[in-house]
């Protein structure tokens, strides 16, 4: 008699850890013989590229803007000051170095708008 409720527990488990995976959702399918059938939907995480792109493009527009409102001369001097400092402030300045694309949207920016 012990041995009659083995096959139900198994089948309990399957369909207590099926009914747990779909909280993420179900998909809903027609079988061959009209039967609609719920299958949990598959669970893939994404890497969040747009969001990295975003803050990569705002961070070279901000390093624009430091250096068309600084010059490059001043802008050069403060980074170098960094360089000098703790370990997060050598992290910063590595991050603020003046590359090309710093220097080209400086020059754009300092173009575009007024010098005062």
């Amino acid at each position: 008699m012990a041995q009659a409720g083995v096959p139900f527990d198994k089948r309990l488990k399957r369909i207590v850890r099926r009914h747990d995976k779909m909280a993420n959702g179900v998909v809903r399918t027609v079988g061959s013989d009209g039967l609609i059938v719920a299958r949990p939907r598959s669970y893939t995480p994404r890497f969040p590229l747009k969001g990295i792109l975003l803050l990569v493009v705002v961070g070279f527009l901000f390093k624009g803007f430091l250096f068309a409102g600084m010059g490059a001369e001043t802008y050069n001097s403060r980074v170098g000051l960094l360089l000098q400092g703790s370990t997060v402030e050598k992290v910063g300045a590595w991050f603020l170095q003046a590359d090309p694309a710093t220097v080209y949207i400086g020059e754009t920016i300092s173009s575009v708008l007024p010098q005062s």
